[in-house]
């Protein structure tokens, strides 16, 4: 990491008072330190302005790196050039998470722009544009700028991302932030010529940064705008790492690299970055693509004299080596390539001295034992951790006559050269990695038996983003006594994201090989295993799938849509609660019902399907007219990070995820009602009651009124606090009931048995009836608010997700409430006016009147199909799983170019949609809640239809207990086929029976059949 030579110091930089009134949480500072920071206090300012933006909940002192190594390299060369660095402060707001406040965010960086560029007015070398360097979000931000109607690109000229997810979100929690993420990326793609004159380099963490996946950091690609640069930090030169999210601001290496590229970005004649864009993609490869260890030069002498009073010597042999300790007089080395350009197509050398002079020339037609002039080939090498090396091609240099080694004067230093030629057909071998489903059981092995110096392993197969294999490198010397270093490069050639390991050999390595950009459809290049050798080494390489890191891989690049296959599989269960309740009038517990319900093949079938009838033209235009959004697998198969059994492993992981989760939320509301009723004395089973009353709805009129004022999150929360409390209150009260039952006496639950018995076979026994209905009563009371309580616990936990995925514009509500009590906008806002009047009917209610409605195996069939959708449309936006819950869906990805004339215009329609989802979702809970009374061609139905059965026992019930069956506070059941209670309904359907003096005796014969 970087360190301090003198105290940071953030100068505040004081805005127009409409920008400060606009903007009142956001802030602009100009970095400094020490003496530095005292020159600047008078903003007068005349270095070259850099922006930095942060990131999500990032702070604008994260500059501190960048300031304080540009500072300390523009003292090196004494302030001939400097930077000016300036940092704006977003309040740390959370950008990944809420999309509301990307867009102010963008207008306020145009309006830092141009305070920022009115400093350097009347300067003598003023600039007209600013560089940026933006972190995480704050690269998203920087590009957005492009997006304004008011903004001139000539305003920028550089931009610099660090970790910056440019392709989608990391988690699409609110239409804002996918909105947003189209608007840029069609912006750059529709508009190329717009950003023509920018240049851009991403820089990604690796695979360190678990929070942005590297693949999330290439910029997206367009043949118009080719000065977009996309590199993985283990690829950079002089990095050779990965950093995680944060570190890559503060990464020594990587910050030397930035810094070293903007001082070679100045134009000596405008002292400001260049004007010119090859030069500074030029400049932006040279740091962070391919290194030749020499100094970046724009124009680089091709032919040099080499003069001296040097020693020629000769080599003859196809390989060499030479060892440097204590040289005083210098060197040529010089290989006639006549000799070797029919037996040899390459030559290789490499050098340990990582200095940045010349070291390699070509030597034109040469006769003489010397050469007096040379091709600097230098600028052909690369920069590796341990050696500098090139590879040439002998076809490619036909007027070259010999190849020139340098070796100066040294003064203690020691450092080795080697050179060889070689065919390339002997040094590339193919190796075929294994199966995706061998488990690392099967391997695929090759031995290099040459000793050369370079070899290359071509992986056959490899190109998938769900492959990760381990590959063991052994490798062993002719001479053990001195252990030398090897290089092992895993280059992938469609993408800058190579990773390079150095060891001591002879030794075991082992490395991970997996990718963050797939291969190409169309591509024909294959990911390669470079081997830089050391001399008179052998090795055996060795490849494994590796099962964990396939697992790895996919929650990388799919674990942000584990919440849709969670609630997908809440639903299935809930489906599963309702049909049981119409089969036996039993609700399950919510882990039971889960494990015999949650079955891939429910909804797995159903996407496919859909999938593949969507690649007919005829069936995407039927898809299109009924407005219905593009699914998301679709658009993740196209980008190549979806394979077919993605999702059913994704199912998996939700089930377990939801299963376990179940039985958390089932434990901790056991032991929240411990301690409730370790302190408060229950009150007794609840009764059924009205589910509207003046009170209930003055509290949700409260609620939707909070929602509509200040956020709907907040209200969300409100409602789910409330229903957690009922639900444990709930529960409190069945554990009580439960003790009073087991505390019973035995010969009190034999008379009640008895009397159960003597209730059928002899009517004329009323005192013991009674005692025994009443008895029977209680316990089955009891059950019917175990079966409720089952219902409630799965109503929560689906709850739960929702208000998880909402979180995150509540706590940015909470952070800015001192700003504005109200959020705007607001993601939650529309689906709280819907959920909380929804929910503070649904939490009074019971499994008592929902098996009463006469819509219940209409609402049964819904959980299935809606679990189907949010796997459909929910992996790419995370949002919808909200509205799905309360049967209200958006349509957010619509198909560029469509005629206004083939749709409805989006306000319209999106109104349209709402206010008939909102009129279904009250309909079907209407349903569910009241209860529909018996037909009265169904009153006296035979006792084989359960329904029937247990009204007719009811009233038995009722009769023998002497107590008039419309007064009954509570729903009551009886043991009539002696082993399960059966459940009775409510008032409206038990008043069918009010006739029954009329016809009781005709009961005895109606029993008999």
């Amino acid at each position: 990491m970087t360190y301090m030579y003198e105290y940071p110091e953030y100068l505040k930089i004081k805005l127009p008072k409409k920008i400060s009134r606009r903007y009142p949480a956001y802030e602009l500072y100009l970095y400094g330190e020490g003496n530095y920071a005292e020159e600047n206090k008078n903003l007068l300012l005349t270095g070259i302005p850099v922006l930095f933006l942060p990131g999500n909940a990032g702070s604008y002192k994260q500059v501190r790196s960048l300031g304080s190594i540009a500072l300390r390299k523009a003292e090196d060369i004494d302030f001939k050039y400097h930077f000016n660095f300036f940092s704006v402060n977003f309040n740390e707001e959370l950008v990944a998470l809420y999309g509301g406040s990307l867009q102010r965010q963008t207008r306020f960086v145009h309006e830092c722009i141009k305070v920022i560029l009115k400093l350097y007015k009347d300067r003598e070398f003023a600039p007209s544009s600013v560089a940026i360097v933006g972190h995480s979000m704050g690269g998203l931000v920087a590009r957005a700028l492009l997006t304004l109607k008011n903004f001139k690109p000539e305003l920028i000229n550089l931009l610099i991302t660090q970790a910056t997810p440019h392709v989608a979100p990391v988690m699409p929690l609110d239409k804002y932030l996918t909105d947003f993420y189209t608007a840029v990326n069609n912006h750059w793609i529709l508009k190329a010529q717009d950003v023509r004159n920018l240049t851009i380099l991403s820089v990604a963490g690796g695979f360190r940064d678990y929070q942005v996946r590297s693949g999330l950091a290439f910029l997206p690609r367009s043949s118009q705008h080719n000065s977009a640069l996309s590199v993985v930090s283990s690829a950079v030169p002089r990095a050779w790492a990965s950093t995680d999210h944060l570190s890559i601001v503060w990464c020594k290496e990587l910050i030397l690299a930035t810094i070293r590229a903007f001082f070679d970005l100045i134009d000596e004649n405008t002292k400001q970055i260049t004007d010119d864009p090859k030069k500074r993609l030029s400049v932006l490869n040279h740091h962070f693509v391919k290194h030749p260890a020499k100094l970046y030069a724009e124009n680089p002498e091709t032919l040099t004299e080499l003069t001296g009073a040097f020693i020629w010597i000769k080599i003859k042999t196809s390989k060499w080596n030479y060892t440097v300790y204590n040289e005083s007089d210098g060197k040529y080395f010089t290989f006639p390539l006549a000799s070797h350009r029919k037996s040899y197509s390459h030559v290789h050398c490499q050098n340990s001295m990582l200095d940045t002079s010349s070291w390699i020339y070509g030597c034109v037609n040469s006769n003489s034992s010397m050469c007096l002039e040379g091709v600097d080939l230098s600028w052909k090498a690369e920069l590796l951790p341990t050696v500098k090396a090139v590879t040439l091609k002998l076809q490619e240099y036909p007027f070259l006559s010999h190849l020139v080694v340098h070796v100066p004067s040294t003064n203690g230093n020691k450092f080795t050269l080697d050179c060889e030629f070689f065919k390339e057909d002997s040094r590339t071998v193919q190796l075929p990695v294994t199966h995706l489903f061998s488990f690392g059981l099967s391997s695929s092995k090759i031995l290099l038996n040459s000793t050369g110096l370079i070899y290359n392993v071509q992986l056959q197969g490899f190109g998938q983003i769900y492959q990760a294999f381990k590959i063991y490198i052994e490798g062993q010397c002719q001479s053990p006594k001195e252990r030398k270093h090897s290089i092992y490069r895993l280059h992938v050639p469609w993408s800058h994201e190579d990773l390079i390991t150095v060891s001591k050999v002879p030794s075991l390595t082992e490395i991970s090989a997996k990718l963050h950009i797939a291969q190409p459809e169309n591509g024909s290049s294959v990911a390669v295993l470079n081997i830089y050798s050391t001399s008179y080494c052998q090795y055996e390489v060795t490849i494994k799938t590796s099962f964990l890191q396939v697992l790895g891989q996919l929650i990388r690049f799919h674990g942000g849509t584990l919440p849709v296959y969670v609630i997908s599989n809440i639903l299935l269960a809930y489906g599963g609660q309702l049909n049981t309740l119409i089969l036996t009038g039993q609700c399950s517990d919510f882990a039971l019902v889960l494990s015999r319900t949650a079955r891939p093949y429910k909804v797995e079938p159903a996407v496919n399907i859909i999938t593949f009838l969507l690649g007919f033209a005829w069936f995407k235009d039927v898809w299109d007219a009924l407005f219905l959004p593009e699914m998301d697998a679709v658009v993740l198969n196209n980008q190549d990070v979806w394979f077919p059994l993605v999702s059913l492993i994704l199912f998996f992981f939700g089930t377990g995820i939801a299963f376990w989760g179940g039985i958390f939320f089932s434990s901790s509301l056991r032991l929240l009602s411990s301690f409730w009723l370790a302190v408060t004395r229950p009150s007794g089973l609840p009764k059924d009651s009205r589910l509207v009353t003046p009170k209930r709805s003055c509290v949700t009129i409260l609620l939707v009124f909070i929602s509509w004022t200040t956020c709907g999150a907040f209200a969300i929360l409100i409602i789910y606090l409330h229903y957690l409390f009922k639900v444990i209150k709930l529960h409190v009260n069945v554990r009580a009931e439960q003790r009073v039952l087991n505390a019973a006496p035995k010969h009190s639950k034999e008379t009640s048995n008895n009397a159960n018995k003597e209730l059928i076979k002899n009517c004329h026994s009323v005192d013991r009836s009674g005692e025994a209905a009443k008895s029977l009563a209680t316990s089955a009371a009891a059950d019917e608010v175990v079966n409720s309580f089952n219902m409630h616990v799965t109503v929560i936990i689906l709850l739960t997700w929702i208000m998880l995925l909402s979180f995150p514009s509540l706590i940015y509500w909470v952070k800015n409430l001192r700003y504005n009590i109200r959020l705007d906008p607001d993601p939650c806002r529309p689906m709280a006016i819907i959920l909380v009047p929804a929910l503070g009917i649904l939490m009074n209610s019971s499994t008592t009147k929902v098996k009463s409605s006469k819509l219940l195996k209409i609402a049964a069939q819904f959980p299935l199909p809606l679990s189907v959708a949010v796997v459909a449309f929910g992996p790419m936006h995370l949002y919808r799983e909200d509205v799905k819950v309360v049967r209200k869906a958006r349509q957010t990805n619509q198909e560029q170019g469509k005629s206004e004339t083939n749709s409805l215009p989006a306000p319209l329609f999106n109104m349209w949609k709402t206010v008939f989802l909102i009129f279904f979702t009250m309909l079907t809970l209407r349903g569910l809640v009241k209860g529909a009374p018996l037909r009265p061609e169904e009153k006296w139905k035979p006792l084989d239809n359960p329904r029937n059965r247990d009204l007719f026992f009811r009233t038995l019930q009722a009769y023998f207990s002497g107590r008039d069956l419309r007064k009954f506070p509570g729903t009551f059941s009886l043991n009539n086929d002696g082993s399960k209670p059966v459940t009775f309904y409510s008032d409206p359907i038990a008043s069918a029976f009010a006739d029954y003096e009329e016809r009781k005796n005709s009961f005895p014969k109606y029993l008999r059949g």
